[in-house]
């Protein structure tokens, strides 16, 4: 992105801001709504096989270190995205299934890392609003400051690692290997938190957040958030769910 069109981009990415939500899906129906959004998309995109239900979801959206978000534009569902958090082996991650051999090393040591998977759009909004990418991945930024993330991960197709190395400063882990579900392999690319952090915010001031916003989207009336923290001893404590 020029430099001089940078100001201009996250003006408009602003304004969209205004205009949404980030909603953690709790419920039966908001999952199954994400679930029907990622069969859409990745059926779209011709990447899985088709699923009799028209819904696409697998059993780590279902474990205590995962957070399911969607993203909602006046009220409408027009993207969302999955975090797990973990810093141990015991609290699994998805892309352990591929690069177990790279990535439980780092579980091992400690170091909390953020698997951002499950990115997925509405075609219709997608087509509407450029910026829809951009906005999807932010909630990205809440949890690695809410949870003092080390490494922010996330298993992606061969030719969008450029777009991860562009929007995060991401290098690439591992090449492509086979992936489970999917039809085709996923490369590792990786985000360095606490290196690339200010160079981010200084040119995408729009992810940056409040502790009141982090806590919204990433504290549960479950105390799982606490949880998480608790065992991995870092990060923003939050008693009461706001």
């Amino acid at each position: 992105m020029d430099v001089q069109q940078a100001p201009r981009f996250a003006d408009r990415v602003l304004r969209l801001l205004e205009r949404v939500e980030y909603r953690r899906a709790d419920s039966p129906a908001d999952k199954a709504a994400i679930y029907r959004l990622r069969h859409e998309a990745y059926m779209r995109a011709g990447t899985v096989e088709p699923r009799p239900t028209g819904m696409f979801h697998d059993a780590m959206d279902e474990t205590d270190n995962a957070w399911l978000i969607g993203l909602f534009i006046d009220g409408e569902l027009a993207s969302a995205l999955r975090l797990h958090i973990s810093a141990s082996p015991r609290a699994r991650l998805p892309e352990l299934a591929s690069f177990r051999d790279l990535i439980e090393p780092h579980l091992t040591a400690g170091r909390t890392i953020i698997d951002a998977s499950r990115f997925v759009s509405s075609l219709e909004f997608s087509q509407q609003h450029s910026e829809i990418p951009y906005i999807t991945l932010r909630p990205t930024f809440l949890a690695e400051e809410f949870f003092s993330a080390d490494y922010v991960i996330a298993g992606c197709l061969a030719e969008h690692q450029a777009f991860y190395r562009r929007i995060y400063g991401a290098v690439t882990w591992l090449a492509p290997r086979p992936y489970p579900n999917f039809k085709r392999s996923m490369a590792l690319v990786a985000y360095d938190c606490n290196r690339q952090r200010e160079n981010i915010y200084h040119r995408y001031p729009f992810f940056q957040s409040t502790p009141a916003e982090r806590a919204r989207l990433f504290h549960r009336s479950s105390n799982v958030a606490d949880r998480v923290l608790e065992a991995i001893g870092r990060g923003e404590q939050h008693v009461h769910a706001l």
